[in-house]
């Protein structure tokens, strides 16, 4: 879509599907996957903008902020997703990310669509788990839901730094915000149904916002998940993989080592690498504020180049 490309609202007709009911399941299906094939490109087109988001977050969490996610609905749905997926992942508290969704946890699981429709209500919510210092991104696909609306006024009204995530351009959300990130994917197969092209849309910017904020963090080492916490038997494994790409050591000496450092890869690495023990491996990453490429800056760390 060039500049000049007219602006399909997610909430128009698709002429391609106008005869959907009559279709084949393979025509359904192409039809879904080559209007799956815009999103990307819309995305792409976004990362200026989605840049701009994650070097504010990058900076609000390093000064002890938190981030949240607000959203109604499949946008609310995708942010509680995201935030839930930082802790085992990056390994950091549960209170770093947040989403919050019009409803509650109820309506993760159950619709409770009329959540969407007060500003009060989103007002209400931000102020009870947002403060001064932390970052709001507001997801809504048509960039116009009250209850989205109303913590970001609310947030605005506090001084809080905020984001959006909108599937249409030049909204009321967008514009009201200090960081608004604008997709627009156009017209759904199904109309209106942004749980399609639009949810697929936030999906991919929200992984971008988080997984790129806690590389910028620190938690991700070249390409490796050194914060993952090994809460069961899949992450135990990855625990010990790790710590023998990054050390050359054979697994059970990983195992071993990570055993000793109650399964944190970074301090069981930390202690092959420098030999020392498990209390003086957490208080260098302290010192560099858990951020481990700094901690092993200027270490031969082995390059991961086992089969």
């Amino acid at each position: 879509m060039s500049e000049t490309d007219p602006i399909v609202n997610t909430e128009m007709r698709n002429e391609k599907s106008n005869h959907l009911h009559q279709f084949s399941t393979m025509d359904i299906i192409k039809l879904m996957n080559e209007e799956d094939d815009t999103v990307a490109s819309a995305v792409k087109r976004a990362l200026p903008q989605i840049e701009r988001v994650i070097n504010q977050a990058v900076e609000v969490l390093e000064n002890g902020g938190k981030l949240f996610y607000f959203g109604a609905g499949t946008s609310g749905r995708l942010g509680v997703l995201d935030a839930s997926e930082c802790p085992p992942t990056f390994g950091v508290p549960h209170d770093l990310v947040n989403g919050v969704i019009a409803g509650g946890d109820e309506a993760l699981r159950y619709p409770i669509e009329n959540a969407e429709d007060s500003k009060e209500t989103g007002a209400a919510d931000l102020r009870k788990h947002v403060g001064a210092s932390d970052m709001v991104i507001g997801i809504a696909s048509s960039g116009r839901t009250p209850y989205v609306l109303g913590a970001m006024e609310a947030a605005a009204e506090m001084g809080v730094c905020t984001g959006a995530i909108c599937c249409n351009v030049g909204t009321e959300l967008a514009e009201m915000v200090d960081y608004p990130v604008e997709v627009p994917v156009g017209a759904e197969v199904v109309t209106g149904s942004t749980r399609l092209k639009a949810g697929t849309a936030q999906k991919m910017v929200l992984n971008m916002i988080s997984t790129a904020t806690m590389i910028k963090l620190g938690k991700v080492y070249r390409n490796l998940m050194v914060n993952v916490q090994a809460s069961n038997e899949k992450l135990r494994k990855r625990a010990i993989s790790i710590i023998q790409e990054l050390t050359g050591v054979d697994e059970g000496t990983a195992a071993h080592y990570s055993h000793q450092a109650n399964g944190d890869a970074r301090i069981a690495t930390l202690m092959l690498l420098l030999e020392i023990d498990a209390d003086a491996a957490q208080e260098l990453l302290d010192q560099k504020n858990g951020h481990f490429p700094n901690a092993v800056e200027g270490f031969e760390v082995a390059e991961g180049k086992r089969e």
